[in-house]
């Protein structure tokens, strides 16, 4: 546990003064808010209001069975992608501090095993020790922690310029493998749920159960694509911390985020758009995504200046795991009701779930206010 944020050198090259960029905190407890509670606060809205856009801006809060792609999609590789752009910023840090990449390497490898650990724990509580095969092994945690002990190795080894190349290279020999290696009983190119070759990996070589019984989108295969995203976000970080204007790196964020986006739609009329295979097309739409966001939050937090108004989500984002963890184990929800029903059972029934969220969020929210009052930042 720390209990204050550490400042990190610019610029691997040439740093310049030790800087923290709010507008990454801002934009990680943004997509922290969604997963914590905001995205469910959104959806319940929809068909209570009257207001069609507000039911159109619910509808982006589910995921597709299949094909196709909702906002809501977009909010687990946002986080892969800033986990990739403040390694950059820490790894820059402790390399110009002397610490020595194998030392580096060691402290990320630790790092994963706990995120391993505690992502099992996340989708298996309560979890049975002695029954190693009802254990689902495959988690969100478990994927940022490989990802991001993958992409540091990749990161204090290579340029910027061979990262790039790695991570289109892992595409394109990802997209290649599902429509080129046959799956028995389908044959090659076949992308339903139920012949695709990720399924039938899994089935085969993934310990434990899987999420959908024939199928889990957090196994082995998709952490290849996954782990471009952390590639993505290392080379945002590298543009930020680089000595250019900012006007410089925002045009570079641009040109990439719009390249990637540009990219996966074209990708998506021969290999789609899909959240639960992990597509190249879907990790370059996503990407390209988080570019532009991540280009929005830095000129309007850290170059114009205007930071009041991203307290809220900084909050979250300096205290992303306990809030991750929270949600699973604390009933926020629960002692919402038992603090605030008594306000809103005057409300029309149909919404009082939302009000329920919403107190729910409030409880959550003012938990993680208390930490950052107190400068208690929990990181692995």
């Amino acid at each position: 546990m720390e209990t204050r944020s550490i400042p990190i050198q610019v610029e691997k090259e040439k740093p310049s003064k030790a800087v923290r960029l709010a507008s990454l905190d801002a934009l990680r407890g943004f997509d922290m808010l969604m997963i914590s509670g905001g995205g469910a606060f959104i959806f319940l809205l929809g068909g209570k209001t009257g207001i069609d856009f507000i039911d159109a801006v619910a509808l982006q809060f589910e995921h597709p069975e299949w094909n196709g792609f909702t906002f809501f999609d977009f909010i687990f590789p946002l986080f892969l992608f800033l986990a990739g752009t403040s390694m950059a910023f820490s790894l820059t840090g402790g390399l110009a501090k002397g610490i020595g990449k194998q030392e580096l390497a060691i402290k990320i490898f630790k790092r994963m095993l706990i995120l391993i650990i505690l992502g099992i724990l996340d989708k298996n509580a309560p979890i049975d020790i002695f029954d190693p095969a009802h254990i689902r092994y495959g988690s969100v945690l478990g994927r940022i922690g490989l990802a991001t002990f993958v992409g540091a190795l990749l990161y204090m080894n290579y340029s910027w310029t061979t990262r790039l190349y790695l991570g289109v290279a892992i595409l394109v020999l990802y997209y290649l493998a599902l429509i080129l290696i046959p799956v028995p009983g389908f044959g090659a190119g076949d992308l339903s749920f139920e012949g695709n070759l990720i399924g039938w990996f899994d089935r085969n070589f993934m310990p434990g159960k899987l999420k959908q019984g024939t199928y889990d989108e957090l196994a082995l295969l998709t952490q290849f694509p996954a782990l471009c995203l952390t590639i993505f976000g290392s080379l945002a970080g590298d543009i930020l911390l680089a000595s250019h204007t900012a006007g410089e790196k925002l045009k570079r964020h641009i040109i990439l985020g719009a390249v990637g986006i540009i990219s996966g739609l074209i990708w998506n009329s021969v290999f789609p758009i899909n959240k639960h295979l992990w597509s190249s097309s879907f990790i370059m739409l996503t990407g390209g995504m988080a570019f532009l966001l991540l280009a929005v939050f830095y000129w309007v937090i850290d170059v114009k200046g205007y930071k009041r108004w991203s307290f809220f989500f900084r909050v979250i984002g300096m205290n992303s795991l306990v809030i991750y963890l929270a949600v699973r184990f604390v009933d926020f929800n629960a002692s919402s009701k038992l603090l605030f029903e008594g306000f809103y059972k005057y409300a029309p029934e149909n919404w009082h779930e939302v009000y329920n969220a919403l107190g729910g969020f409030l409880l959550v929210w003012l938990f993680l206010y208390f930490l950052y009052r107190n400068k208690i930042f929990v990181k692995v």
